[in-house]
């Protein structure tokens, strides 16, 4: 090597270990190695999500790497290279614990796959409860409803900043429309990115799109489906209907579960964004969408011994060749929170890749891929290929402004 450019050389790795010994250093080389997400409400579906990052992170480079998963790479990143950098929860018994073991702790209660979790140096804080505890809950025992906590919630938008997260993932229990829009403002406060797991319209609502928008930040929503639940399920029976020629005249869906969510939902007043956007989902997969009461679609009662193992029942009734008459009838017994976290790490990593691309507002495509009430609506073989061209444009605009690539 030329003695100048050899010392140019040393020189600049000398600067750049000089800087990544720095705190913003380190903060920065943490954001470009892992997709740095906070969660609001630390319940089952947050629980699967960060035991499945600790299982593909285990599992990684075995021929169990890509088993459960709709994307095992997508845009670079892989599941465990999610990073939980901070965490928010109003129950007594999660607030102030470190984040794993606040997962397991009541009243969750989803299956455990991954009993052993990295230790991620979080501790649960106190969020802002609003609308977010049905007043109907205190009635069930302890270890199957919200205990609120009686600390003073912390400052959010501060906690998001301080962290380094890139992204706020809400949990928030269903007809919780006032946390979750605070919430979705926290987010918008600190900068981050936001996906919103809940049917509380905030991505869809042209008001909040507008807001992520003006800010320069995706956002993914609303309602995340199921990697193989009620709803996809559902859908893809629609629209083979109407793919074959059979005209669908009625068609219901009940779901039960154990869960909070279905305690929570116990109380009908909270149900009817919820309503809305599973039978949206499915009138859409529909030529002609159906007459009101012909399509019945929603949570039916709280079975506590079903625990979070959802069982639905599917009929449809419809007329085939020659107007001769046929029906179905399904029933679809899942586990439903790792069955949301399957879809949860693709939105995560599609508004990752659309934070680093420059996008801003809501990704209609990563939206329809993974939400039941997205802006807008696709078939979703449609959508599925629409996200894969969205990650391929994304990473190619990476790669174009000079950022670090985000190819692994």
């Amino acid at each position: 090597m030329i003695p100048c450019l050899r010392l140019a050389s040393a020189w600049a790795i000398r600067l750049a270990h000089r800087f990544y010994r720095t705190s913003a250093g380190a903060a920065l080389f943490k954001v470009m190695s892992t997709i740095r997400i906070a969660i609001a409400g630390v319940g089952n579906c947050a629980s699967s999500l960060v035991q499945g990052i600790s299982h593909y992170r285990a599992v990684r480079g075995s021929d169990q790497q890509d088993i459960g998963l709709m994307h095992p790479v997508l845009g670079g990143w892989r599941v465990d290279d999610i990073e939980v950098v901070a965490a928010f929860d109003i129950d007594a018994r999660k607030v102030g614990r470190p984040l794993e073991e606040a997962l397991f702790a009541l009243p969750n209660n989803t299956k455990v796959f991954c009993a052993k979790l990295d230790r991620s140096g979080v501790t649960v804080q106190m969020g802002e409860i609003h609308d977010g505890v049905a007043s109907h809950m205190a009635d069930y025992p302890p270890h199957q409803r919200f205990e609120p906590a009686s600390a003073k919630p912390v400052n959010v938008v501060q906690v998001l900043r301080e962290s380094g997260a890139e992204i706020l993932v809400s949990y928030m229990p269903v007809g919780s429309q006032l946390a979750t829009e605070w919430y979705a403002q926290a987010a918008l406060d600190a900068g981050v990115a936001f996906v919103n797991c809940v049917p509380c319209f905030v991505v869809s609502d042209p008001k909040w799109a507008a807001k992520f928008k003006a800010k320069g930040l995706p956002c993914v929503g609303d309602d995340i489906k199921a990697q193989v639940g009620a709803t996809i399920t559902h859908r893809t029976l629609a629209r083979l209907f109407d793919d074959r020629g059979a005209k669908i005249s009625s068609t219901y869906q009940l779901n039960t579960g154990g869960n909070t969510d279905f305690l929570n939902m116990l109380n009908r007043e909270r149900l009817s964004s919820k309503k809305i956007s599973k039978t949206e989902a499915v009138q859409s997969q529909l030529d002609v969408p159906l007459p009101a009461d012909q399509i019945h679609i929603g949570p039916s009662d709280f079975v506590p011994f079903l625990k979070d193992n959802k069982v639905c029942f599917i009929r449809v009734e419809a007329q085939g060749f020659g107007g001769v008459p046929l029906n179905m009838e399904l029933r679809l017994s899942v586990e439903d929170s790792p069955n949301s976290a399957a879809v949860v790490v693709d939105a995560i990593r599609a508004c990752k890749l659309a934070k680093d691309a420059g996008y801003a507002g809501p990704l209609e495509v990563a939206s329809a891929w993974c939400m039941k009430h997205p802006p807008k609506q696709m078939p979703d073989r449609d959508a599925k290929l629409a996200l894969e061209e969205f990650v391929s444009e994304a990473q190619a605009k990476i790669r174009a402004s000079g950022k670090v690539s985000t190819t692994r």
